[in-house]
C-alpha cells in the first residue's frame, strides 16, 4: 500500500466507522418508541472511561486512571447496571499491559465504593431514586454497544494504519 494511501485511509477510516454509529443511533431512535437523551449517558461514559484507559503510557502507575474509570463505570451503571460487567474487559486489559497490581485493584474498589455510597446518600435524601435490576433497560446497550464498537474500530484502523 502507498504511503498516500495510508494516510489517507488513517483519517477516513475513523470518520467512517463514527458516522455509521450515528447513523445507526438515528436509525434506532426512529424505531423505538421511548426515546430519551439518557440512553446515551452510559454509552459517553463509557467512552470516556476507555479513553481514560487506554491512554495509560508503559511503566506508569495505573492508580489513578483505574480509580477513574472504576468512577465513570459506577456512574453508569446509576443507568444502566449491566455495565458493571465491563470490569472484567478492564481487568483483563490491565493485565495484559502489566498494570494490574494490587494498588490498582484497591484503587478500583474505592471508586466503585465512592459512587454507591453517593447513590446511598442520594436515596436516603431522596435526590436520586435507585433500584438496582441488572434487566433493566437492556436496550439501552444497543446505543451503548454502538459507541463502543465505533471506538474499538476507529482504534484499530489508527494502530494498523500508523505511519512509521
Amino acid at each position: 500500500m502507498k504511503r498516500q494511501t495510508q494516510e489517507i485511509l488513517y483519517h477516513l477510516l475513523p470518520v467512517v466507522f463514527w458516522l455509521l454509529a450515528a447513523g445507526g443511533m438515528v436509525l434506532w431512535e426512529m424505531y423505538n418508541v421511548q426515546f430519551t437523551m439518557y440512553n446515551y449517558i452510559p454509552g459517553i461514559v463509557c467512552l470516556i472511561s476507555a479513553l481514560l484507559l487506554t491512554h495509560i503510557k508503559r511503566h506508569e502507575n495505573a492508580v489513578v486512571p483505574s480509580f477513574q474509570v472504576a468512577v465513570l463505570l459506577g456512574i453508569a451503571a446509576y443507568w444502566l447496571p449491566s455495565v458493571l460487567f465491563l470490569i472484567l474487559p478492564v481487568w483483563i486489559y490491565l493485565v495484559y499491559r502489566h498494570l494490574f497490581d494490587l494498588r490498582t485493584f484497591t484503587a478500583m474498589l474505592i471508586g466503585f465504593a465512592l459512587v454507591a455510597i453517593w447513590i446511598a446518600v442520594g436515596n436516603i435524601f431522596q435526590i436520586l431514586d435507585f433500584k438496582f435490576q441488572i434487566s433493566a433497560n437492556l436496550f439501552v446497550w444497543i446505543p451503548t454497544g454502538i459507541i463502543l464498537l465505533a471506538w474499538l474500530g476507529a482504534t484499530i484502523v489508527r494502530q494498523t494504519l500508523r505511519v512509521r
